[in-house]
């Protein structure tokens, strides 16, 4: 039997859960904060909130790999909906905005708040753009584009032990090298991120001024 559009449920469940995960991650990470929520960091010592920011972690990889997992099963199996292509780049920007406020919280320094700033900024641009141009033009996704998501991810991550490094036990002096890679990553991530949303505008005009 060839299996038809709505076939099967797993890869709009997954975008789902990976859009409640980057929810239930952002809560998870900035509660346990150092300086996260008054009343709760009263009650948590540095343990506490290392265990947590660990959690935090963990759920952000896991959600983060459904972002290819659910693509992928989708085109196997042939069940993808317009719902899902709808729900997948939300569940994406919730999850990167969930991160980056997450680190934020924790008192990220300005190395990595103004990159972060950057990404936040073009993601609601690029929405607003987007919802602006509806009926109008169409601006696919563009390969550049997706890559640049799966680059947030990983910077994110990155940014994530930079700041959660003691809890993991790993040797100190190898945190300052790995706090600059971080660093580094999460401008290479911005700047890509730039790019791609002032693709989508240029194209936006193009299409616009021919109508």
């Amino acid at each position: 039997m060839t299996p038809t559009h709505h076939a099967n449920p797993i890869p709009n469940i997954l975008t789902g859960l990976r859009l409640v995960a980057g929810v239930v991650m952002f809560l998870i990470l900035a509660g346990a904060a150092p300086q996260g929520i008054p009343v709760l960091s009263d009650y948590l010592s540095p343990d506490d909130q290392f265990r947590l920011g660990r959690t935090a972690f963990a759920i952000f990889v896991v959600a983060a790999s459904t972002d290819w997992v659910d693509g992928y099963l989708a085109r196997r199996w042939h069940a993808t909906t317009r719902w899902g292509a709808i729900l997948d780049p939300i569940a994406d920007k919730v999850l990167v905005t969930g991160a980056i406020l997450g680190v934020l919280a924790w008192g990220s320094v300005a190395q990595s708040a103004i990159p972060c700033g950057l990404i936040l900024f073009r993601e609601f641009a690029v929405s607003a753009l987007r919802e602006t141009v509806a009926g109008k033009v169409k601006l696919p996704v563009t390969l550049l584009a997706k890559w640049k998501t799966m680059l947030q991810m990983v910077a994110l991550g990155a940014l994530q032990i930079a700041l959660l490094w003691d809890g993991f036990g790993w040797p100190l002096e190898w945190q300052p090298h790995f706090q600059t890679f971080a660093y580094l990553l999460i401008w290479v991530a911005a700047i890509v991120t730039l790019w791609t949303g002032w693709q989508y505008f240029s194209k936006a005009q193009q299409k616009m001024s021919q109508l």
